[in-house]
């Protein structure tokens, strides 16, 4: 073999070599826009949250270095365990339920026995797209502390007194809880719904030939192929639901009254009404191992299901 073609041979190779990396290159500047907003918006807050914990600042000053001073002064705060009893309670009244009902509800608009199946459809995820600011606002009318509050009248049809929904220490639980019932039940069924339709319908005619009843069919053909999708809506439900924010806001208002606080309105007032970003940060982080645990728990008994 002769230089010539040797040296053509390499220079094929580095042509080669080039083309490969301008197309990794481009390949990467598309998805550079992606990784530069969760750098800039995601990354760096959660960082920076993360070291205003060991911090002292009210947000304009000099920082000071205090360790886990922080960590121990929302320990030991009374409302911090509040909070978080009262985002733990929304969280069994308000998300538990709304998984539960959205697979009965998924499965019912999945039955060949419903018709006008996409009018329930649409219908049912209308709250989800509906603003929360309006949704609060409807709910604080049914949930009016008056005698003639919606809910209340429905009461009274039971010789029920009428209850003060907007002070009380269960009232206002039970009223944001079913204000995030109603506005998150709807997007669960309609991924529980897309989970249905791809469980192939062999399964349930072979299941028919044999004489399975309904329950035998949700039991071991419905709930076992479902499992992805339910270890999908618990994971991201528990993480919503311990994040709770808006709704509580915007029912109670800024007043942080200990009946509605959650623990993220908790950092918040911390943050922008005390101007107490360390331990803002430190709730923020303790919220955040919680979720991890609770996540963790919850995401081992939703995979032991159907099993």
């Amino acid at each position: 073999m002769s230089r010539t073609d040797v040296s053509i041979k390499t220079h094929k190779k580095k042509s080669s070599l080039s083309e490969k990396t301008k197309e990794a290159i481009s390949g990467y500047l598309y998805v550079s826009p992606f990784f530069i907003l969760f750098a800039i918006f995601g990354l760096f807050p959660i960082l920076f949250s993360f070291y205003l914990g060991f911090q002292k600042w009210n947000g304009l000053g000099e920082m000071e270095y205090i360790g886990l001073q922080n960590f121990k002064w929302v320990l030991t705060d009374e409302i911090f365990w509040t909070s978080l009893t009262n985002t733990l309670i929304m969280w069994i009244l308000g998300t538990l339920p709304q998984l539960l009902i959205g697979i009965i509800l998924a499965y019912a608009l999945n039955s060949a026995l419903i018709k006008m199946k996409s009018f329930f459809r649409v219908s049912i995820f209308m709250p989800y797209v509906t603003s929360t600011v309006a949704v609060a606002i409807v709910f604080g009318i049914m949930f009016n502390s008056q005698e003639f509050g919606l809910f209340n009248v429905i009461l009274s049809w039971f010789g029920v007194d009428p209850v003060n929904w907007g002070t009380s220490w269960w009232g206002v639980k039970i009223a944001i809880s079913t204000m995030v019932f109603w506005r998150w039940v709807g997007y669960n069924t309609i991924i529980y719904l897309a989970g249905l339709q791809a469980i192939p319908n062999e399964l349930y005619e072979a299941a028919q030939i044999d004489g399975a009843t309904i329950r035998q069919k949700i039991q071991y053909i419905t709930i076992p192929m479902l499992r992805p999708i339910i270890i999908l809506t618990v994971f991201t439900s528990t993480i919503g639901a311990l994040q709770l924010f808006t709704e509580p806001l915007i029912y109670i208002g800024r007043s942080f009254r200990e009946e509605g606080i959650t623990v993220v309105l908790y950092l918040y007032r911390e943050a922008f009404t005390n101007l107490s970003f360390g331990p803002a940060s430190a709730a923020a982080i303790i919220l955040f191992i919680i979720i991890i645990i609770i996540s963790s728990i919850n995401v081992f008994i939703a995979n032991r299901i159907g099993r």
